[in-house]
């Protein structure tokens, strides 16, 4: 494992790279992360909804325990995820590697195609197919959707902020293990956390709500209202409280390590 110094160097490395890629593959990877995320989300309303009444809570556990498949496979395996880059890119930002036209360029596109990744997987597996159509399923799925949208505006943001700060530390870590199984293991926890608590994440509410819409269970104006506010959350828990506090927390470290390389 990487010390916190050299996850700071190899994090901003990362996000100059994700910079640096043609819109092509910002859209494919963008799409995929999306996508992702979703299946992750469409994974916990699975494992969840049959045993949601007898367990009560304890079924959260276990549908916080299998959604991390999502960000593992983008993380692992490739693809562009937007609550990821607000840390890594920024990090990069922080460190004057990337312009801030370089950095909204990189969120809008990806956002647009993570957005265009998840309503794709509710509405051709969840709602097409029937995954999140009938019976508990879709008991499970308006009642994720309504407690989402149900929330006022500052708990939104507030939620979107405790959210991304475990995503970015999970990317984070990623970023800092050496193999596969400490990056596995680097995902899992943080992700799981955030999903047991209940925080908001975006892109996987850019799923979980259009879902609902698709079996008139919420309207757009909700989604739109909704993926606002946890939007505006998701950047400050990124931005400011991984990228920003671990840059001003290691950047002396990771500058006099590249200075002693140098000599």
């Amino acid at each position: 494992m990487m010390n916190p110094a050299e996850i700071l160097s190899a994090t901003i490395h990362h996000g100059q790279e994700k910079v640096k890629r043609p819109f092509l593959e910002k859209a494919v990877l963008g799409f995929i992360g999306g996508a992702m995320i979703s299946f992750g989300y469409l994974l916990y309303i699975r494992a969840v909804a049959s045993v949601a009444e007898p367990l009560g809570s304890l079924a959260s556990l276990i549908g916080a325990s299998v959604f991390p498949i999502g960000l593992i496979v983008i993380l692992l395996g490739g693809g562009e995820l937007i609550t990821s880059n607000m840390t890594a890119v920024s990090t990069s930002f922080f460190a004057k590697k990337v312009r801030f036209a370089d950095l909204i360029k990189n969120w809008l596109v990806i956002t647009i195609f993570n957005v265009l990744g998840a309503i794709f997987v509710a509405f051709v597996f969840g709602h097409l197919v029937g995954l999140t159509s009938s019976g508990v399923f879709r008991e499970e799925l308006f009642r994720l959707a309504q407690g989402k949208i149900g929330a006022s505006w500052y708990q939104e943001i507030l939620s979107g902020i405790g959210c991304n700060w475990f995503v970015g530390i999970a990317m984070w870590m990623c970023y800092g293990a050496k193999d596969a199984a400490g990056k596995l293991l680097a995902v899992w926890f943080p992700i799981m956390a955030f999903v047991a608590i209940g925080f908001q994440h975006s892109v996987a509410n850019a799923f979980v709500i259009p879902a609902a819409i698709f079996e008139h269970g919420a309207t757009w104006l909700d989604f739109g209202r909704n993926f606002i506010f946890v939007y505006a959350g998701n950047i400050i828990g990124g931005a400011i409280f991984v990228a920003g506090f671990y840059t001003l927390g290691y950047r002396r470290q990771a500058r006099e390590r590249i200075e002693q390389k140098s000599k």
